[in-house]
């Protein structure tokens, strides 16, 4: 990597002989393995991590490798996603987490598994002869038509095979952290054959085929080659990581242009992962514009207080957020997962500190909370519904994406908590901990109990007497920063989102103490309507609601098992503020412990609210408009319970989870998003699987947002001609009375274009 020269932000202190200066110096991250954690949510994190890890069968895990290379299972693979097309993925997670958890832990037992799985990979790789290996349904066949030019892509189906480059983009980053982490070299010759293989495979591809291939997700596989020449420097491999950057997305962003609206999000962010990294390796200051333009319109358009983003997996409109408030399917924790590390390479790249801010507000308030603190578990969506909940996987049923992120979620607490220049520490985060800096020699021991105290102690143990700059980040919400050593309070000038420079000769024990405050104030969504949440410095506050009615909180391996599917409360039954802002601020009373009274509630941090409904978004209203708003809501409310009492199953076309979890098959099909709807056409056809449980629906309600035009297409419903009740309003009613498994297929004739399918909805009436 080159070496870049990133100036520092930083504050001025006078400590005896030395004030602190501008320096010109590279940040770095600490391993993993120099950092440990101490008791606190942090470190609980973790150790439930660990006993979710060392819960799940890693020849389970395997299977689909061995059985895509022809060779015998040791046990039978798991179900859920790992068994309908996503085969393998939670396998390439799971190296990951094996790795960084070692380098966080040192538990040897770690080590053990992930040696055990990269020596099974090996065999399967030696076994297909090609330096493929993977555990994609069928992959010889797949990789084979692709090979020869055979490509039809859509958003998530390349051929009709789920994400395939993602899932081995999950194989890619796994073996690349084994090797990184835990220094496993076989992981790295299994990586070079198998980037190898992959070039070969695209070789024959013109650039339209290789982007039209990139249509559909495909994680972050440009950054995998990128970090293929950091291991090697061979530029074959960055000249790789740039010819399988997806142009779709990249080039409007290069024009400061906002074309995300709609876009399914998490496919978005890990291709901007690799746009910075490419750009670090290069030099290409452009692409890493566009990295810093798209992670400030995500955080300051898109994302939500506690750092979440997207409604159903997709970017909302960002002068819209109504359709997450009501929505079951909040913020999904993989696009979080991937905002972190976006904040982390551009605040190592660009060195400022206000990524720093955000990493911490969603490290607290989404990641730590997508974990169950006791039992265990997963979240997927984060719902900001008002008074509904979360649901949590578990080790035997849920192999979902936000499985695979959560497993390493949790497993790196220690990444950015300090960092260094050459000579330099940089304390970034209040996570009590230990660095060991081996190769100066210096070991700082951090205790807090932020965020329920305000303060946190620092105490240096050195080998011998020793200059450096011991740098303490501000953060944006600190108040009345103070800084003492030894118990001398410092004259200093802190400045939020920057650093305050300690630069002296420090000794073995040297004690610093850093105090500030912090406040609650009501933070608004970005659309600016009147929906507000309590947020006291970096911590969102959210209050239980009920424990009722928390239908598969722990998920069981149905297809929609990911979700909370339990009954939704009225919003208009939810707590309101009526009145000036302010004076709810004022109503709150202390009740320690980061708690609060709010009349008959009782707000708390979010990342400790388990096992409940909650509300961690309020709407505001003047006492003047209070009536009229409310009455308008309530009839709101009524007419969506309505519908959702009639409805039995429902697909909305163009969403990937929705699609996917309705079998989706299609061939020459496009997706899109127009006028606040996503949709999909077909030039040849689209077929879903729907569900009319009990048989108590009646009608399968077909709605396009063109036009149909009935001479240019057939439907199918379990392959015989539909019957069609009622066409109007660009609706058509079919009749599937007494139907339980329905199966659809949406024809276009000879190659015409079909309609722009929106949504299909299963009525009781």
């Amino acid at each position: 990597m080159r070496n870049l020269l990133l100036k520092y932000k930083i504050s001025y202190c006078l400590l005896g002989l030395f004030i602190g200066s501008s320096a010109v110096a590279q940040m770095q991250p600490f391993n993993l393995s120099e950092v440990r954690l101490k008791d606190g949510p942090f470190k609980n994190a973790q150790d439930v991590d660990l006993k979710y890890i060392f819960a799940l069968n890693p020849d389970k895990l395997l299977a689909p490798y061995l059985m895509a290379s022809g060779l015998p299972v040791k046990a039978d693979r798991y179900g859920n996603w790992e068994s309908i097309g996503l085969d393998g993925h939670i396998a390439g997670h799971y190296l990951s987490a094996l790795a960084m958890m070692y380098a966080s832990t040192g538990n040897i037992e770690l080590k053990n598994r992930l040696d055990y799985m990269v020596s099974e990979l090996a065999v399967c790789q030696e076994k297909n002869g090609n330096g493929y290996v993977g555990g994609i349904p069928q992959g010889k066949i797949f990789w084979d038509r692709l090979h020869n030019g055979d490509i039809d892509g859509s958003s998530f189906g390349l051929n009709n095979t789920w994400v395939p480059l993602y899932n081995i983009h999950k194989l890619f980053a796994g073996l690349n952290d084994a090797y990184h982490y835990a220094d496993n070299e076989e992981a790295k010759d299994i990586l070079i054959k198998l980037g190898d293989w992959f070039i070969e495979l695209i070789h024959p591809l013109s650039y339209e085929q290789i982007q039209n291939i990139l249509k559909t997700e495909h994680g972050g596989i440009n950054e995998s080659f990128a970090d293929l020449y950091i291991i090697t420097k061979d530029k074959k491999y960055l000249e790789t990581a740039e010819k399988i950057s997806h142009l779709a997305l990249l080039n409007p962003l290069l024009k400061k242009e906002d074309k995300l609206t709609g876009l399914h999000a998490n496919t978005q962010i890990p291709k901007v992962i690799g746009f910075e990294k490419i750009a670090v390796l290069s030099g290409n200051k452009e692409w890493s514009d566009v990295a810093e333009f798209f992670w400030k319109n995500v955080t300051q358009k898109r994302s939500v207080a506690f750092g979440g983003n997207s409604v159903g997996e997709h970017f909302n409109p960002t002068d819209d957020f109504s359709s997450m408030v009501k929505s079951n399917q909040g913020p999904e924790t993989c696009n979080s997962y991937n905002m972190e590390r976006l904040s982390k390479a551009l605040f190592l790249d660009k060195n400022d500190v206000s990524y720093l801010d955000f990493y911490e507000r969603t490290l607290y308030n989404h990641i730590l909370s997508s974990q169950h603190p006791q039992k265990g578990g997963f979240v997927y969506f984060t719902p900001i519904r008002p008074n509904h909940y979360r649901v949590y996987s578990q080790p035997e049923t849920s192999m979902w994406c936000c499985v695979g992120s959560g497993l390493e979620n949790h497993s790196k607490y220690g990444e950015l908590i300090y960092s260094h220049t050459n000579n330099d520490v940089f304390v970034n985060l209040f996570i009590p901990s230990v660095l060991q800096w081996k190769e100066t020699d210096i070991q700082i021991e951090q205790t807090t109990k932020f965020p329920f105290e305000n303060n946190t102690d620092l105490v240096l143990k050195l080998k011998k007497a020793k200059t450096f700059s011991l740098n303490i980040r501000c953060p944006q919400w600190a108040e009345n920063f103070e800084i003492s050593i030894n118990g001398k309070s410092q004259k200093i000038e802190a400045k939020p989102s920057d650093y305050v420079v300690l630069k002296r000769k420090w000794k073995s024990g040297d004690h610093i103490r850093v105090k500030f405050k912090t406040s609650t104030h009501l933070e608004g969504l970005p659309d600016g309507s009147n929906w507000s949440a309590f947020v006291n410095g970096p911590i969102v506050l959210a209050a239980k609601t009920s424990a009722k009615d928390l239908d598969g909180l722990f998920a069981d391996d149905s297809r929609m098992g990911h979700t909370a599917s339990g009954k939704y409360y009225p919003l208009d039954q939810a707590y309101t503020l009526v009145g000036d802002k302010a004076d709810y601020i004022k109503k709150l009373k202390e009740l320690g412990h980061m708690r609060f009274s709010l009349d008959s509630l009782e707000l708390e941090p979010f990342f400790e609210v388990h096992d409940a409904r909650y509300q961690m978004y309020f709407q505001n209203y003047s006492k003047e408009q209070f009536k009229e708003k409310h009455d308008v809501l309530k009839q709101q409310e009524i007419d969506a319970m309505a519908i959702e009492s009639k409805t039995v199953d429902k697909i909305n076309c163009g969403e990937q989870q929705s699609e996917v979890d309705h079998f989706y098959k299609g061939k020459k099909s496009n997706s899109g998003y127009d006028d606040g709807k996503s949709w999909r056409s077909t030039r040849s056809f689209i077929s879903y699987q729907l569900l009319n449980k009990n048989k108590s629906g009646k009608f399968l309600d077909i709605s396009i947002i063109d036009e149909f035009k009935m001479d240019n297409m057939t439907i199918l419903v379990n392959d015989k001609p539909a019957q069609i009740v009622s066409l109007e309003n660009n609706v058509m009613r079919l009749n599937i009375d007494k139907m339980e498994m329905i199966n659809i297929k949406l024809i276009a004739k000879e190659d015409h274009n079909s309609p722009k399918f929106y949504q299909l909805i299963i009525l009781k009436f």
